[in-house]
Order: structure tokens, then sequence, then C-alpha cells
């Protein structure tokens, strides 16, 4: 799977069999659904589901909660566009 796979996958009304919470995390919040998404992200408490979390408060504006999911999954919280961490995130977790 690669970036381009996965936004193809967005068309469908459900996100594929066999994607990781986090995976499934970063699906929702594509499609606009952030409180679906959250709730993959916080299924999956290890460092992808972590960073899948800081994203999104990240995307939603609270830095301060955002710092504190980066710290814990050991990165610096990024100072780029979201739609670039959000495809190195996919890029990343596949």
């Amino acid at each position: 799977m690669d970036v381009a796979t996965f936004r193809e996958w967005l068309q469908g009304s459900e996100p594929p069999a066999g994607l990781s919470q986090a995976l499934q995390a970063l699906w929702w919040e594509a499609r606009g659904d952030w409180d679906r998404a959250h709730k993959c992200a916080q299924a999956q408490p290890d460092d992808a589901g972590n960073l899948v979390h800081a994203y999104l408060h990240r995307k939603e504006g609270d830095l301060d909660n955002a710092g504190g999911w980066y710290r814990r999954a050991g990165r610096p919280m990024p100072t780029g566009p979201l739609e670039t961490e959000w495809e190195a995130l996919v890029a990343e977790l596949q």
C-alpha cells in the first residue's frame, strides 16, 4: 500500500479490513469523522497510536494536548502543513 492507494480507499464507506487502529484513525479523519478517528487512535496504545493521536489534536488546534502525545511517541511536534504530516504518517504506518 502507498499513499495513493490509501486515498483510493477513502471512497469506501468503511476502512479496509486489516488496517491497524492508527491507520483506521487516519482513514476516519480524512473522511471528516474526527471523533471516530480519535477513538481509533486511543485504541492503539503504542507509538503509532500516540503519533496519530498527536496529529489529531494538532489538527484540532489543541497544541498543548498534541505536544504531550508527541512527547509520548518520542517525536517533536511538526511545524509543516497538516496534509504533509498526514501523508507521512500513512506512509510510515503501512
